[in-house]
């Protein structure tokens, strides 16, 4: 990376993740710093962290990504990211009628803790109902069959307040930020062809939708399911995909009643969180695979603008398992309509790692940020350091985190991963499945 901290640097994106590396590159001391995102406000709609909440553990099979959660632990960075952590707790569980596949996952989670310094002493095996209530009294349902684990440890953060606090934040130490439809919607990369007919082109800066210029030193992509949009090749190997979310308008009552409910996360159905005490919204996301919107080319991107997709609305699949959900925990809620339903779209890889790499050919000009997976935002504290470390070092150390050079399009990503159960399919099936029932309406 060039040693003048004057140079300039476009970061296109501002999502968790581009949000994170414009921070501590600010921290480095760089000074000419600008975020593009499309959106007129941060935080950007188009960013997966445009949400309510997502939860903040450190439960992971693989030692690396826990301690790499424990290192980001939000506490850590008060009072920049404190103000959004809030510490209910954590139950991670299985129904009585949950596949092989998903009790194995939550079985594999409570051994990574159970023997982590970090939490042994404060892991809690729950195999009763009245184990359950003990951590969550709010549950009055039957929990059939249910087994799993509470971690105090855990809990989760409010992203979407997250992500404007850290955008403040960063215009008070002078980042720039271009957004909206026409400046701040990257259009395109600008290259050079290298020096003396190098294989090497360099890539020089962006294009806004405005035909607007904008040189840069370093270029880095941050634009998670969009990446593929600029940058083709990503696609091969990091995946648009997106899940269900859903809510339950709650009363003033019904939240307090909720108040300091654990997260909740039953591997086979779906999980939740206590009631945003703004909106007074009840969120639930089921599990599952996801899904694609594969193009002819094999790319998956979210569907552009101009074409439809399911809004207001979830496939059949999900909202039974919502239900199911609801019916063992939370009957009383079971029946009540589902509210500002929606598809979240994340970049997905199919191992799960996350990619942040100088893009092949393009030097050190050129940086993807990609492959989430669902599981990106808690990192959001210390992802930053990661970029700098790597523009730093002029090459990715870890072997994990490189560009992948294979093409795993093609495969059944649900089989790859512990957390995903069932198949993936496409969006296109969802559209066909809604006119149906519009169709059987009419």
């Amino acid at each position: 990376m060039s040693k003048d901290k004057n140079a300039p640097i476009a970061i296109i994106g501002g999502g968790a993740w581009g949000l994170s590396t414009a921070l501590h590159l600010s921290l480095t001391g760089y000074s000419d710093i600008t975020v593009f995102d499309r959106a007129e406000t941060i935080p950007s709609h188009f960013s997966a962290a445009y949400d309510l909440n997502k939860i903040v553990r450190a439960e992971y099979e693989d030692e690396f990504y826990t301690q790499l959660a424990l290192v980001s632990d939000p506490r850590l960075e008060n009072p920049l990211f404190g103000p959004y952590y809030h510490q209910t707790g954590y139950i991670v569980a299985t129904s009585g009628e949950a596949p092989p596949k998903a009790v194995n996952s939550m079985e594999k989670a409570l051994a990574s803790v159970s023997k982590h310094p970090k939490f042994a002493l404060d892991i809690h095996s729950l195999t009763t109902r009245e184990e359950f209530r003990g951590h969550a009294w709010q549950f009055s349902g039957p929990l059939n069959g249910f087994r799993g684990y509470f971690n105090p440890l855990a809990g989760y953060a409010h992203s979407g307040n997250a992500l404007k606090g850290v955008c403040l934040h960063l215009a008070s130490r002078g980042v720039k930020f271009l957004l909206g439809e026409t400046r701040g919607k990257v259009i395109e990369l600008l290259y050079d062809n290298g020096p003396g007919g190098s294989s090497t082109r360099r890539c020089t800066g962006v294009v806004t939708a405005d035909n607007e210029i904008h040189r840069a030193a370093i270029s880095i992509c941050a634009l998670d399911a969009y990446g593929a949009s600029l940058i083709p090749e990503l696609g091969y190997f990091a995946v648009a995909r997106c899940w269900s979310v859903a809510h339950v308008q709650l009363t003033e009552q019904e939240c307090d009643l909720l108040r300091n409910l654990p997260v909740t996360n039953v591997r086979d159905l779906g999980f939740f969180f206590e009631p945003d005490p703004a909106t007074r919204l009840f969120k639930l996301c089921p599990l599952g695979a996801g899904y694609s919107n594969t193009d002819a080319s094999g790319t998956s991107l979210p569907p552009p603008d101009e074409l439809p997709e399911p809004q207001g609305y979830i496939p059949l699949e999900d909202e039974r398992k919502l239900r199911q959900l609801l019916r063992e925990t939370l009957p009383w809620m079971a029946d009540r309509p589902f509210v500002d339903k929606k598809m979240c779209w994340f970049s997905d890889t199919q191992d799960s790692e996350y990619c942040v790499d100088f893009v092949p050919g393009t030097g050190d000009s050129l940086v993807v940020l990609a492959g989430d997976s669902g599981h990106g935002f808690k990192m959001m504290p210390v992802f930053g350091k990661w970029v700098v470390d790597l523009l730093q070092d002029r090459k990715q150390k870890l072997a994990r985190w490189r560009w992948q050079q294979h093409d795993g399009q093609g495969n059944n990503w649900a089989d790859s991963v512990s957390w995903r159960v069932g198949n993936a399919r496409e969006i296109g099936e969802l559209i066909e499945e809604k006119n149906r029932i519009t169709r059987a309406y009419l």
